[in-house]
């Protein structure tokens, strides 16, 4: 497959195409990324790379990170995790208050926000310093000793993360949020903050399409039937109340985060990220999208 040249055609189709959205103000730190921008790496699990654009540029991940932070839980709680979170489909932004409540504090899935702060508290209860390990994680999995947190965009996120407060503080009054909820939503801020390229962000995921092993350092991260598990919840909720949408236009599992960054895996294949910072109205990036229903078409890799 001529990647290079499909990420050339990418390219000139982006030069037709308008870049609507507008990048996350609420997280006062991201408004200041060039909303111009636009990245794509690809990592095959032969060990194979494909890059385009400013695919090495640093970027916050954000809510991609919940992919990671649910791998670790995964790990240590094997299926106990799934007594406090749920594997379906929201339906409903990935902040809704209102489907908690009526829901007696278990969150659908592990994607929305709701969901990634019983992670987050499911890993301070098991984690002796839990922003540390975490990132001691994520680096040991990408095989980069170099990533690290953003602490200018965690500090920006903890200081406007009022919402997420009475998540917690709603799920702390059904039982099932167990420590100090200041405790669960620093590390929460603190894990979305991870900065990666685009090359970090596929090769550091290639253990989700080569069945729990990441081929560039050889590490078993998770089972391979916990790996397809993670799969099935990417693609069913891997984009809050637009995960029918990507599944209908870009057919693999994948996840997005309000970085503008989106990674995608085709199991026994690669896995692919994109980065564009503008966001539609579902809080996903515009061109990341597109991006990648315009791969999978011209490469007829959908899983479907």
């Amino acid at each position: 497959m001529d990647y290079h040249n499909i990420f050339s055609d990418i390219a000139i189709e982006l030069q037709a195409m308008e870049n609507l959205g507008a990048v996350a103000s609420y997280i006062p730190e991201l408004q200041n990324v060039d909303s111009q921008k636009f990245g794509i790496h690809l990592s095959t699990i032969d060990k194979q790379d494909y890059s385009y654009g400013d695919s090495n540029d640093k970027i916050s991940i954000q809510s991609i990170a919940k992919v990671l932070a649910l791998t670790l839980a995964f790990v240590l709680e094997k299926d106990n995790l799934w007594n406090r979170v749920g594997v379906e489909p929201s339906g409903s932004p990935f902040n809704s208050l209102i489907q908690l409540e009526y829901e007696k504090g278990i969150p659908r899935n592990p994607f929305i926000n709701a969901g990634a702060l019983v992670i987050c508290d499911i890993l301070v209860s098991r984690l002796s310093r839990p922003e540390q390990e975490f990132l001691e994680f994520t680096r040991a999995v990408s095989g980069n000793a170099h990533i690290n947190y953003g602490s200018r965009v965690a500090e920006s996120e903890r200081l406007t993360s009022y919402r997420n407060a009475a998540h917690l503080n709603l799920m702390k009054a059904y039982g099932n949020i167990r420590n100090d909820i200041d405790t669960v939503l620093d590390f929460y801020c603190h894990l979305c903050s991870i900065e990666m390229t685009c090359k970090e962000l596929a090769q550091g995921f290639l253990y989700l399409a080569s069945n729990g092993v990441n081929p560039f350092t050889g590490q078993r991260v998770i089972g391979e039937s916990e790996a397809k598990r993670i799969n099935a919840i990417m693609q069913l909720c891997g984009f809050y109340d637009e995960a029918g949408e990507f599944a209908f236009t870009v057919g693999l599992p994948g996840k997005s985060g309000v970085g503008g960054g989106i990674i995608a895996i085709h199991p026994g294949n690669y896995s692919i990220a994109v980065w564009s910072p503008k966001l539609n109205n579902k809080g996903n990036s515009y061109r990341g999208m597109r991006i990648l229903e315009f791969f999978t078409t011209r490469t007829q890799s959908s899983i479907f």
